[in-house]
Formats: C-alpha cells, structure tokens, sequence
C-alpha cells in the first residue's frame, strides 16, 4: 500500500538515504530541510528552519492540510561538543530546545490525522551517544530525551494504531558526523575502536531499519529502540 511519510532533515545523510528507499518502495515522501533547491530529491522538499517554532508551525499546518500523513520520522538533530567542565548552560539549553522541539511540534501536528485514519508510524533518531560518549554530554542528553518521549508516546498511543518506535544509529558516514570527526582524526579512531564490526555505518543501511519500523509489517512493534551500530553498543566501553 502507497503511504505518505514526512521526514525532518530529509536533504542529506540518513534522511536523504531513507527518502530514496521510500520512494523507491513506492511511498509519497514529504521532507523538511533547510534549503528546497534539490531538484534531484525523490518527493517534495520543503524548506523551513525547524529551530524557528512560529515559521515551522505554518509550514507543518500547511502540509497537513495537504496531504494525509501516514506516518514521521524525526531525523534533524543538532550536536554540541564539549567536555564537563566546559559546558555552556546556554548550549545546553539550545542542544534540548533544537533537538526536541521539532519533535514534539511535528508530532503533535500530524497526530489528529494519523488518529482518524487508526493508523501511524513515529520514528524518532536517537543515537548510540546515550550509552556514554566522551564530549558529548549535551547532545546525548537530548537524544536520551528521544527514547523517553518514545517510551511515553508508544504507551498513549498504543490502542490507536499508531506505533512510536526509535533508531539510535552508531557512528555513520554523514556530513554531519564527518563535520565534527573528520577522516583520520583521533576522535573518528575512538569511535572505530568501539565498534566491532570495524566500519562506519552507511545511511542506506539506516534507511532500511527505519523503512520497517514504518512498515505493516512492524504494526506489533511500539515503544523500541534499535540500536544499528555495528555491534557497539554491546561491545567496549565507549569512554
């Protein structure tokens, strides 16, 4: 069956390799990024900085009055790097601000039609860093924060059809993360020798998990985080 999905930060990395796959699947895919200029995207691209609430909550009630949205993936995240001791407060309450927020304000918006039609898919992108990564206290504050909304929403939802499922990738070849390690550096080395498997993970690999959790097939399957990490989140210590 053809699906409609919305997908944040769908232009590049995970979300561009999960909009190709759906496509290719034959769903209508809706994405959110910062720039629409991408001819060559697999659906509709619409531009909108989900950091500013009023800008993004006219192009959310926009959307949802044009399309029957089966289902979200919360993909746009936003990092923040430093060590304890040297935590700004005022990063700290962007990193929460930026990473949630448009969770909490996509969801929210599309839920009444996913409750009418009884049926709906959330997948929110948390992240190995939960589990303890040096320099990351921030950014893993929020991306924890993804599993507990996870966990509620699976529970209030559960009697709806509509399932809330997360995916906490481990280290992937995106521009995001080569933005903060790049090739060959001291922190790309820490991040290889905890995973098991001995690689980065690639975004289509991502893009297949979340495609199931969107899927009919994954209907019994609410309020779960997958961890596709290559093995790192059972294998060494990450610190």
């Amino acid at each position: 069956m053809k699906r409609t999905f919305l997908i944040t930060g769908a232009s590049k990395g995970i979300g561009r390799a999960l909009s190709e796959r759906l496509a290719r699947d034959g769903h209508n895919v809706v994405g959110l990024a910062r720039s629409s200029g991408d001819t060559t995207f697999p659906g509709t691209l619409v531009s909108v900085d989900l950091t500013d609430r009023e800008g993004t909550q006219a192009v959310l009630s926009d959307l949802d009055a044009r399309f029957e949205f089966d289902g979200v993936v919360n993909n746009v995240g936003f990092v923040e790097l430093s060590p304890l001791g040297s935590i700004d407060l005022d990063d700290l309450d962007r990193a929460m601000r930026d990473n949630l927020a448009p969770a909490v304000q996509t969801v929210q918006t599309l839920l009444p039609g996913m409750r009418k039609r009884g049926w709906g898919r959330i997948v929110n992108l948390s992240s190995l860093v939960v589990l303890g990564v040096a320099q990351r206290s921030t950014y893993a504050a929020a991306k924890a924060a993804m599993i507990s909304l996870t966990r509620t929403w699976a529970l209030e939802l559960a009697d709806t059809g509509i399932t809330v499922n997360a995916v906490a990738p481990g280290p992937t070849e995106t521009e995001m993360f080569r933005a903060n390690t790049p090739a060959g550096s001291e922190a790309e080395r820490r991040f290889l020798s905890i995973v098991p498997m001995k690689r980065l993970g690639r975004p289509e690999e991502l893009a297949a998990s979340i495609a199931f959790l969107l899927g009919e097939e994954a209907g019994f399957m609410t309020g779960q985080t997958l961890f596709v990490d290559g093995g790192a989140s059972i294998g060494k210590s990450m610190i």
